[in-house]
């Protein structure tokens, strides 16, 4: 008997589906037109990092080393290897990386205070302290005690072998190499020197930072700089009237660049041109509530800036300059030591970055991409396939909406992670919205993650 034969049917593929869209560089938070940025950003992210760029990743958490009062009012290091915190209840305390030690008290409970490091004709270098209401305070290495001869001036920094202070809007500096003589006016080179900084606005000084080059003097409304070596050749230039800085510790520098806090935005300054908010236009919506309390800092790669309600950190790395957002504690005061950051917050702790969980709790964390769509936001298409490749050592959650923008999530995948984390290549449900013309995912979870690539697939549909 001759066997049946059947004709093999050829495979017709549905029409219309488009090639897989991989995304596997992540380019933090964007606040711009949502159907309209690239498919890389998202449009709310909390406590994820570029860390791990391209892949997106869960922030550091941070380890308490210290609590006292409800705030934190400065932070100083002296010689990089003791951490010199003072609290709101008046105390000065000295953290040598075992233990606390109070140094002083009776100080001001309201006032910020500034650090620098100096020794001229000291016997040591001394970090030397101000807040503009108390005497300006010196610790040398083993007590803190006032700084004779100093006014009583704020914002202390060092610049050409001098110390440098404000008092309202008058500009001081001790003699040269001699940090406690500041009323030397022999007509030498190495007298004191004072000056009256003018405005348009008649503004107080309210920043000041030294480099090795000039110093830097700042204003709510405007910046300025002093260049020269000796008082015969102290010269000061405005350098713009239109834009100044919120606070003395809203401003950063970090390799020649000063970034800083000004009352409708942030800003970056590297000489020779106006200060410019175009590498924070991204996130400028999320740029509101600067006031009085705002504080930047850094950690030798990522800035922060910490606003009444959310941190926006920046990562200049060249091939990156990207922003995050961050949530969970609120900074007062930022220093590093012994490459570590350190911060004070507004509930009195000393934090110090760099551990896996807030002292203790599982971090949690969110990301929000923006509305995928077709090639044109306009064409109807059917969602065919999503998946995410993952590293995860806690849970995560995944949501999908179909709206621009809007609450309206839909729980689809709950994924938990093992204690050693595997790349892992996870299939999203996609069914119930497979019709819509756009969809939003949001992905979000507690304990640590990181995500390496989100892709989707689509059938293209006619275009009526």
């Amino acid at each position: 008997m001759k066997p049946i034969q059947y004709s093999t049917p050829k495979y017709q593929p549905l029409p219309g589906i488009l090639p897989p869209i991989s995304i596997r560089e992540w380019r933090g938070v964007s606040t711009f037109d949502a159907l309209s940025i690239d498919d890389g950003f998202f449009t709310d992210m909390q406590n994820m990092t570029t860390d791990d760029y391209p892949a997106v990743s869960t922030r550091s958490g941070y380890s308490v080393i210290g609590q006292a009062g409800a705030k934190v009012l400065g932070l100083g290091v002296w010689k990089d290897r003791e951490l010199h915190v003072v609290f709101n209840d008046g105390t000065w305390r000295r953290w040598n990386g075992s233990e606390w030690s109070q140094l002083a008290s009776g100080l001001n409970t309201a006032a910020d205070w500034s650090f620098t490091s100096f020794q001229g004709n000291l016997d040591d270098i001394n970090l030397i302290g101000s807040n503009g209401v108390d005497p300006v305070k010196r610790y040398d290495g083993s007590s803190v005690q006032n700084l004779s001869g100093a006014p009583k001036g704020n914002y202390i920094t060092t610049y050409q072998n001098r110390l440098w202070c404000a008092v309202g809007k008058e500009l001081h500096a001790c003699a040269l190499d001699r940090p406690t003589e500041w009323q030397k006016f022999q007509g030498l080179e190495d007298d004191s020197y004072g000056k009256d900084m003018e405005s348009t606005r008649g503004e107080d000084i309210n920043m000041l930072t030294g480099s090795l080059t000039k110093l830097t003097i700042g204003m709510a409304n405007s910046l300025h700089e002093l260049y020269g070596g000796l008082p015969s050749d102290f010269n000061t230039r405005l350098i713009t009237e239109d834009t100044g800085l919120i606070n003395n510790k809203a401003a950063i520098t970090q390799e020649g660049f000063m970034r800083f806090m000004h009352k409708n935005g942030i800003y970056e300054y590297g000489g020779g041109v106006l200060p410019n908010k175009g590498f924070s236009d991204v996130i400028g919506k999320l740029v509101s509530g600067i006031n009085s309390e705002s504080v930047a800092g850094s950690d030798g790669t990522k800035l922060y800036f910490q606003l009444p309600d959310r941190m926006l950190v920046f990562d200049p790395r060249p091939g990156v300059q990207a922003w995050s957002m961050w949530k969970g504690f609120q900074a007062t005061q930022f220093v590093m030591m012994q490459n570590q950051l350190y911060v004070g917050d507004a509930q009195g702790r000393v934090l110090r970055l760099g551990d896996s969980t807030d002292g203790g709790n599982a971090i949690t964390w969110s990301a929000t991409t923006k509305p995928f769509n077709n090639g044109s936001i306009a064409q109807k298409q059917r969602w065919y396939k999503l998946w995410i490749v993952v590293e995860l050592n806690g849970s995560m959650d995944v949501h999908l909406s179909p709206s621009v923008a809007g609450d309206d999530w839909v729980h689809v995948q709950s994924i938990s992670g093992g204690s050693s984390p595997q790349v892992r290549r996870v299939i999203i449900p996609v069914g119930r919205f497979a019709l819509e013309n756009w969809i939003r995912v949001r992905f979000s979870g507690t304990g640590w993650a990181r995500i390496h690539e989100f892709t989707r697939q689509t059938r293209q549909l006619p275009l009526y």
